[in-house]
């Protein structure tokens, strides 16, 4: 019996991929969510706006809407954004513990 090890090295990067992905799709809309919750708009749209607009077009569009705060927009961001990937870590685990580099 042969073992095929680039076949299970293929299935592990694929399902670690989908695994990587699937963590940073979530805490791109999570981020969105939680900003839009900060600037008074519904979480909900603003989260699926994600899947249609990068992050630049998005916090753009976020500073038309809202003027007063767009100068401070890319720390709210970033504050929203740390937020969420501590809330990810805790609900789904570190999505990547483990270091190559």
């Amino acid at each position: 019996m042969v073992w095929d090890l680039r076949g299970a090295l293929l299935k592990k990067e694929e399902r670690e991929s989908a695994r990587l992905m699937d963590f940073a799709f979530r805490l791109r809309a999570r981020s969105f969510a939680l900003l839009a919750e900060r600037l008074g708009e519904e979480p909900e749209a603003l989260a699926r706006a994600t899947i249609r607009q990068d992050d630049e077009g998005l916090l753009a569009d976020l500073a038309e809407r809202h003027p007063d705060e767009a100068v401070d927009l890319p720390a709210l961001f970033k504050a929203c954004h740390n937020e969420a990937r501590r809330s990810l870590i805790a609900e789904l685990g570190d999505p990547a513990p483990y270091r190559l580099l």
